[in-house]
């Protein structure tokens, strides 16, 4: 199964959409240019394409959990991650000081996008490393940072995060992991955790654990939860390793997908306490955590768009080699590729399609997000934070349900085929399912939506996207492409309207907004796409004058953008009637009667 980096499609959304150029302007970035970020995407498409993208299907058989304690990774991973290691990509946005490269998240996201879709199981450890790196470069101190953060950045270590307890899901007000102080200023932290990515492992010599917990004198809720630094070997003074840590994984879970990436159950303190380190103030270790969750959030946003890039891929390879009856309309018998069937063509647009709109959508969030941490003007570091903190549910959140979509339409375009594990697209329907769970559900992602990152103020943020998106509309029509504009201008009025809904039942009944908590974020995923297609669109009609123009894809550009308006963008009048008519019924129905 052959996978091709769409370097040309990724560069065309960093420069002519995220404005990368603007990006590797901002205080800190001056080392990094178009010429060296297109050279990154060159490398790292080989390295997607010839050492993790053939190590995927073995990855699907499994890592292997031993009574000892220890797991072994699929074929193939650790010799993928010393070789990852050493090119240097495990550091692109780790910060420079500390062995990394300080790259933009922009930069890095464009690569990550190439790790997901040659191997997510594999991609997922790099991911967790730089949450963890950026959750103890933030808030641990200065001897922490000394300690973890150099090996960490270059990838030698690897990270987790230790949330999810038996009974505490993604309520972590019932975290019960306890620390306790020791004499030596450390603690001693005792509890289970689940669902622990990538918890143990062969690849690297340390896994460093971000681990929430209670301290004895906590308040009760998440304001009594504190954020430890527990390493799987301590680490002497002089940085080499020493003992084992009283920290295992007593088992590996048995999942649907990403089989090659090991959950672990994490046991701490079965002999009287693993050894942890307070990062941060006591009892502020969810704020610290989320610091490291925004980032895994956008990064598992990367993914479910990632995973659709490579079962879109896998179904056009195979719609181009199957032969299956005559064209519609032609009087030739003979059988032609499926590709050249209109119901196939109308789903591979419609993968296409939300694949461009969502990497669109994510690199501009990345680039929010350099200017929010970067931008030299304050009050454009608080207007690209408003926008990182509204954008990342949608990118998460819609990313993620739509990969359900498009890799299960990837299993139909290969019809019984599809279903035999044997061609392989299975695979990426399964691993697909995930991500839209972990680093917190679509249902999550949505309260968050609807409530601190619409109601907390006052929908400013939405209101200032949608009119953006009405601009672009605008300039569409002066353009000449009156079916897109139209069809943008639609969607904006009904996402408008959905706006205001949430807004005054939020505030009235809470209730009716959660009713439509997640339709509203698809409809913001789709509007907002569709703003990002109309800017593609504007970006290829400029283009198309150059002289050295590709004329054949910037074609495909606007033939894309035209289709994301005539076919996705009109879901939008039938989600919006559900957000504010519907919600009601959603909850009319006594719970008995379920």
């Amino acid at each position: 199964m052959i996978y091709n980096a769409p370097v040309k499609d990724i560069r065309f959304a960093l420069n002519a959409l995220a404005d990368l150029p603007a990006i590797c302007a901002l205080p800190g970035n001056e080392d990094c240019t178009v010429e060296l970020v297109d050279a990154i995407l060159e490398e790292a498409a080989k390295f997607a394409e010839g050492v993790l993208a053939p190590t995927n299907r073995a990855g699907d058989a499994g890592a292997k959990w031993s009574p000892d304690f220890s797991v072994r990774s699929p074929e193939g991973f650790k010799e993928a991650w010393q070789q990852y290691v050493e090119a240097g990509w495990a550091g692109l946005r780790a910060p420079a000081e500390f062995g990394g490269q300080g790259l933009p998240a922009l930069v890095s996201t464009a690569a990550e996008e190439m790790w997901c879709s040659a191997n997510l199981a594999f991609s997922l450890a790099p991911l967790l490393t730089l949450g963890a790196v950026e959750a103890i470069h933030h808030h641990a101190s200065e001897a922490l940072k000394a300690i973890y953060l150099p090996r960490m950045s270059t990838g030698e270590w690897t990270g987790t995060m230790n949330l999810t307890e038996p009974q505490a899901g993604s309520d972590l007000a019932q975290v019960r992991s306890r620390a306790v102080p020791a004499e030596d200023g450390s603690y001693r932290i005792t509890g289970q955790k689940i669902f622990i990515t990538w918890g143990e492992h062969d690849l690297a010599d340390n896994i460093v654990h971000l681990v929430l917990a209670r301290l004895p004198d906590a308040p009760a809720g998440v304001k009594g939860i504190s954020l430890f630094i527990v390493p799987k070997f301590l680490v002497n003074a002089d940085g080499s390793l020493g003992a084992r840590n009283d920290v295992r994984c007593v088992s590996l879970e048995h999942k649907l997908g990403i089989h090659g990436s090991p959950t672990a159950v994490m046991s701490f303190g079965d002999e009287g306490g693993a050894v942890g380190y307070l990062v941060g103030e006591p009892n502020k270790g969810l704020n610290y955590m989320f610091t490291m969750m925004n980032h895994a959030r956008l990064g598992v946003g990367i993914e479910g768009m990632a995973v659709s890039e490579r079962a879109y891929q896998k179904a056009v390879e195979y719609a181009r080699e199957r032969v299956q009856s005559r064209a519609v309309g032609s009087p030739e018998a003979t059988g032609v590729a499926i590709i050249q069937h209109p119901d196939i063509r109308r789903m591979l647009m419609t993968m296409k399609a939300q694949i461009e709109a969502q990497r669109a959508l994510a690199l501009y969030t990345a680039a929010a997000l350099d200017r929010a941490a970067r931008h030299p003007l304050p009050e454009e570091k608080a207007r690209n934070q408003a926008l990182v903190n509204f954008l990342i549910p949608i990118v998460k959140g819609w990313n993620t349900e739509q990969a359900n979509e498009i890799t299960s339409m990837a299993v139909q375009v290969h019809g019984g085929m599809g279903y035999v594990e044997e061609t392989g697209v299975a695979q990426y329907y399964r691993d697909a399912r995930i991500t839209a769970i972990y680093e917190g559900t679509t249902g999550i992602q949505a309260l968050d939506l609807i409530g601190r990152k619409t109601a907390s103020e006052n929908g400013v943020t939405a209101r200032a996207l949608l009119a953006e998106a009405r601009a672009t509309a605008d300039r569409l029509a002066a353009a000449g492409e009156a079916s897109l504009s139209a069809n943008l201008s639609g969607a904006v009025v009904e996402a408008e309207r959905c706006v205001v809904f949430i807004l005054e039942s939020f505030a009235s009944n809470p209730r009716l907004a959660a009713a439509g908590s997640v339709p509203f974020l698809k409809l913001m995923g789709i509007v907002l796409g569709g703003w990002q297609m109309g800017r593609a669109g504007l970006a290829a009609l400029s283009q198309q004058g150059q002289e050295d123009a590709d004329a054949d894809f910037l074609n495909a550009k606007l033939i894309t953008a035209r289709f994301y308006g005539e076919h996705l963008l009109p879901q939008v009048s039938g989600l919006a009637a559900a957000i504010v008519e519907g919600a009601e019924s959603a909850l009319a129905l006594p719970e008995s009667a379920f």
